[in-house]
């Protein structure tokens, strides 16, 4: 498989692979690498990077003779037969003319009978096949009798997501290895906590976000609850300074009570300070990116069980069509069980009916496992784009917390250093109070007369 070639049948971003290859409809990538996983390595104009193979399809090997096989040079192919890749790097090879399709080789050489029967459009299947696909056992030349035979499962399908069955797939590379991230290891369902139903991965990670926004919601409130206690308190301080309690009291130790319910006052307003800033730089802020964060998840959590439901409907339409098949294979079984005991001229005309009809079937069934791969492509690429946009959100929602937590903080040691400041004048005029000063100062200005009494003299 390393070294071939494949055409590119949708546009690729290459942002959901930390080392994804980008690349427009249309564009012929070399393969480097296949993962049984569904990620190819390739390389395209010099850069290579990973891309997922159910974007692409393989190419045939006929750019140069020196690139083919040395089975092809010795015998190249009919006319209207053209070789292609399966992502397991199988060989299958297609009719253009008629659509036939078979594993086995066909032979150039006129007359050569062919080594089996093949269904038209019987494609072998990509990532383990579809049930309903089957092709016929090879039979010796005397016998029409086929055997049907059905394609090996490598894969399994759970709640309409087609997973790799372990057996068949080696451990897949993580798209970010070693970071944790949450597009690495939500894909599968998960039973509930009450255990009565399932709920997606994506599910999981939408209550991890939900669970955040009311965390952040709740800290809003602590916050708000913390305000009025700043406002509450500078209003009783306000209050308590105007008490003319202690009011009469003079000297340099009046001063100092003086200052000390001035003090009061200072520390109520930087209380009230501290409680607008705590409103405006802390719990608004908290509210608002809460609010962006709730519409964030709201179209999210739309988006991705719109592109879940799209997925579980193609899934049906494969059943259904898959059904269908195996119905008109069943008919057509029928019909040539009948020609062969010839029970009717009419047989082969209704085994001709009865072959477009299967093949009519196969075609459908193939269209409809072509958009099922599609949606699951698209759901997949989303998948892993919502998540990681999950995730820079849950990442931006801890840092901006973090960053108004601090700022409280912040604000906390300032309203503590004006507070400070505020007693600073009250230490200093309480380290200035002196009793003989004050005793001279009233003796001074209250003071009746220096002359004392003496005794009568007779």
């Amino acid at each position: 498989m390393s070294g071939s070639y494949c055409k590119s049948l949708y546009p690729f971003s290459g942002e959901q692979h930390q080392q994804g290859l980008s690349f427009e409809a249309g564009e012929i990538i070399k393969v480097v690498q296949v993962l049984p996983g569904g990620w190819w390595e390739g390389e395209k104009d010099g850069t290579r990077g990973w891309f997922p193979s159910s974007y692409v399809q393989v190419l045939e090997r006929t750019a140069s003779l020196s690139q083919l096989p040395m089975e092809d040079l010795r015998d190249p192919l009919p006319p209207h037969w053209r070789c292609y890749m399966s992502p397991q790097g199988r060989r299958y090879y297609v009719n253009t003319i008629n659509n036939e399709t078979t594993w086995e080789r066909p032979s150039s050489v006129p007359g050569t009978p062919k080594t089996s029967i093949r269904h038209k459009n019987s494609l072998p299947a990509e990532n383990g096949g579809f049930d309903g696909a089957f092709f016929f056992s090879p039979q010796s030349p005397g016998s029409t009798s086929p055997t049907r035979k059905q394609s090996k499962e490598t894969t399994v399908t759970i709640n309409c997501v087609t997973f790799p069955l372990p057996a068949f797939m080696p451990e897949q590379q993580l798209l970010k290895p070693g970071e944790w991230s949450y597009c690495d290891y939500f894909w599968t369902d998960k039973k509930d906590s009450q255990g009565n139903g399932c709920i997606t991965g994506f599910e999981v990670l939408l209550q991890k976000q939900l669970r955040g926004k009311q965390m952040q919601k709740e800290m809003a409130e602590f916050i708000r609850e913390r305000i009025k206690i700043e406002e509450e308190y500078a209003k009783n301080l306000s209050k308590l300074s105007q008490i003319p309690l202690a009011g009469q009291e003079e000297g340099t130790l009046g001063e100092a009570w003086a200052q000390l319910k001035k003090s009061l006052a200072d520390e109520a307003e930087v209380h009230l300070k501290f409680s607008s800033k705590l409103q405006s730089e802390v719990e608004k802020p908290l509210l608002t990116f809460r609010e962006n964060f709730k519409k964030d998840m709201k179209r999210f959590d739309h988006h991705i069980a719109d592109l879940r439901k799209q997925l579980v409907g193609r899934y049906a339409a494969v059943e259904k069509a898959r059904k269908a098949l195996a119905d008109r294979q069943k008919e057509l079984d029928l019909k040539t069980q009948q020609l062969e005991i010839k029970l009717s001229n009419k047989i082969e005309e209704d085994i001709k009916k009865a072959r477009r009809k299967s093949t009519q079937a196969g075609d459908d069934l193939m269209r409809c496992v072509d958009l099922y791969n599609q949606s699951q492509s698209k759901w997949f690429e989303e998948m892993v784009t919502t998540s990681l946009e999950l995730e820079r959100l849950e990442v931006e929602r801890v840092e901006m917390i973090r960053q108004h937590l601090c700022q409280y903080t912040t604000l906390r040691h300032e309203t503590d250093m004006f507070n400070q400041s505020t007693m600073e004048p009250v230490d200093q005029l309480l380290q200035c109070v002196d009793p003989a000063r004050d005793r001279e100062l009233w003796v001074r200005e209250n003071k009746t007369g220096e002359i004392r009494p003496v005794d009568i003299e007779i």
